[in-house]
């Protein structure tokens, strides 16, 4: 049995094609090439790579040069692996040539403009064509589906519109699947209570830290929303914890799946994990993945840990080749439970721009986070204070007592912690335990770590907000 009928080129599809592109997935049911043979997903893979290199060498003054100097024109590419002979690509390059140089369209010609925030710089901009806005609808209608969702449920959408890809991302995919969509946005988390018990939507969309804080203010108003009918959860845009994720289904009362994705290669449906929750499906019909240790930028084995870096097969607008993600996760290409055979992610468990190096020891945020949540007397909100003291670099903990939490208690509930992190991570740390309620609360992406270090020594030691979107 062949795979459906998609484009083999950029150009407008027919109307046979054009309809393998936009029809939404079937209940229940992966759909053919979600199930293909790997053989066959190799092959699908080396001739979209060659339509891509095409498309990047046509239109791409800068890849061009690149695919010129590393030898690759796209007609004498004979195996994905020919790419390695490429050098990675990163954010800088975006950001060097802001804001459309590397484009493969005329600005005219596209559909849609999404960019970062741009805090540590100029943003990186991403431009869409109708036609890559209508494969991302459907990867995020397949990524939805996978997990669970089915059409005509009802989706709560609290990711942030805007510039941010979350939102709209989140919204197209659902609409694609044939869900009804209420969308709030972030913020006004009072009023998300009220529409949530109100409504009864039974898929929630949000970053994880966001539905926390709704369910934090949840319990405050008294609302249970154990008897809303909430039933999934995808939440994406910043690393967290299997620790994180079960606190989310006790207080939410929802089965909790990861999304992946970075604006960079599209937004929100890079991957996602199905309804084994054995790590996340990356899409590889439509991008090519490989995993490279962060230091030599050699391959590893699969199984091993490295930083994934991911090319895009299908985009018309924005090419990527070789995009190093600074994620750090493991791949696996055995067949999962659910019977799909692209290769699964298995979590992302931080950037390694993200790590923090404190005396010697390397550790990333999620691993405190891992931690922390469960422990006896503490909430789930927390933030880690980098500093320089004297010579050294220096790292406190604050995390908030739990509501009721004796206040007579919080000095013992601080040295358990800080004896786990010594004992589980090996570092030191001070741990300051706070009032409900001191902390920020995050509308959108949490900022997890306060680098307070001067400017010149804590640069590219820790970041202000960890992110797998942006």
């Amino acid at each position: 049995m062949g795979m459906p009928a998609e484009p083999s080129r950029f150009a407008p599809a027919g109307a046979a094609r054009a309809a393998a592109w936009t029809t939404p997935p079937a209940a229940n049911t992966p759909s053919e090439v979600e199930c293909c043979s790997r053989d066959a997903l190799a092959a699908l893979q080396l001739e979209r790579l060659r339509e891509t290199l095409r498309n990047a060498w046509d239109h791409v003054p800068w890849q061009r040069a690149r695919l010129q100097a590393a030898g690759l024109h796209p007609d004498a590419l004979r195996s994905p692996d020919d790419l390695r002979r490429l050098p990675f690509m990163v954010k800088g390059d975006l950001r060097e040539h802001y804001p459309f140089g590397l484009f493969a369209r005329p600005v005219e010609q596209l559909a849609r403009i999404h960019a970062s925030s741009g805090t540590t710089g100029k943003p990186t901009v991403v431009g869409y064509t109708r036609g890559d806005l209508t494969r991302w609808a459907a990867l995020m209608a397949r990524s939805m589906a996978g997990a669970g969702v089915r059409p005509g449920d009802l989706v709560h959408n609290a990711y942030g519109y805007g510039l941010f890809t979350g939102g709209l991302g989140a919204h197209a995919g659902a609409e694609h699947l044939g869900c009804p969509v209420v969308p709030v946005s972030g913020g006004g988390t009072e009023r998300q209570v009220a529409l949530i018990m109100d409504f009864g939507p039974r898929v929630l969309c949000a970053t994880p830290s966001y539905a926390l804080a709704i369910a934090e203010v949840a319990e405050q108003q008294g609302a249970d929303l154990h008897r809303s009918r909430l039933a999934i959860g995808m939440f994406g845009a910043e690393p967290w914890s299997a620790a994180m994720r079960h606190e989310i289904e006790a207080r939410l009362g929802l089965r909790a799946h990861d999304v992946y994705g970075l604006s960079e290669i599209m937004g929100p449906g890079v991957a996602c994990e199905c309804e084994a929750r054995e790590g996340l499906h990356g899409w590889e019909d439509h991008f090519l993945f490989e995993l490279v240790d962060p230091d030599s930028g050699e391959p590893v084995a699969e199984g091993v840990a490295g930083e994934l870096v991911i090319t895009t097969l299908t985009k018309e607008a924005l090419p990527m080749l070789r995009y190093r993600t600074r994620d750090i996760t493991r791949l696996t290409t055995q067949r999962c439970a659910c019977g799909r055979t692209h290769l699964r992610i298995l979590r992302v468990a931080g950037r390694n721009d993200d790590m923090l190096i404190v005396r010697g020891v390397n550790v990333y945020p999620s691993q405190i986070e891992a931690v922390l949540v469960g422990r006896p007397g503490l909430a789930p909100h927390y933030q880690l204070v980098i500093e320089r003291v004297g010579a050294l670099d220096h790292l406190r903990i604050e995390v908030e007592a739990l509501p009721g939490w004796p206040q007579d208690g919080y000095a013992a509930a601080a040295q358990d912690t800080r004896h786990h992190v010594k004992s589980l991570i090996g570092l030191n740390a001070d741990v300051a335990v706070m009032a409900p309620g001191t902390l920020p609360r995050s509308q959108g992406k949490a900022q997890r770590v306060r680098d307070l270090r001067p400017a010149a020594e804590g640069a590219g030691a820790a970041t202000r907000g960890p992110s797998t979107e942006e």
